[in-house]
């Protein structure tokens, strides 16, 4: 299955989605801020298959974390997340960078659905190209 680096500055969030995610046979890692999730993956020897991030955190938000992400790790898709419509709205724009937005809160059923949905668009287009 996919290797994940799942990052929210909320613990409760982390470990509800890491739950989800491994129900699916997925390997999650966390990171708690943008900074730290990009030092993780600069370390991972493996790289990651997808990047979910919230959006709203201290230190470096998942919109900066996205830019440096498909910059240094352009085969990792990435997923964003978020509570406000104001964060929604900046990461408008960036739909070649990222797979989607998806609006907290949401369920168990939904985080895997759209998780999955982006990890079949990633194998589609590593086939495709």
């Amino acid at each position: 299955m996919a290797r994940i680096l799942l990052t929210d500055d909320e613990e409760a969030v982390r470990g509800f989605v890491q739950r989800a995610l491994e129900m699916d046979g997925h390997h999650v890692a966390q990171a708690f801020d943008g900074a730290d999730a990009l030092e993780k993956l600069g370390a991972a020897s493996e790289g990651f298959d997808l990047l979910l991030t919230d959006i709203r955190m201290p230190m470096m938000d998942g919109i900066a974390l996205a830019l440096a992400a498909a910059r240094d790790h352009p085969d990792t898709m990435i997923l964003l997340m978020t509570g406000y419509a104001d964060q929604r709205e900046r990461a408008t724009g960036l739909e070649a960078l990222i797979h989607d937005v998806v609006t907290k809160p949401f369920s168990l059923a939904q985080i895997r659905s759209v998780v999955a949905d982006a990890l079949a668009a990633r194998d589609a287009q590593r086939l495709s190209a």
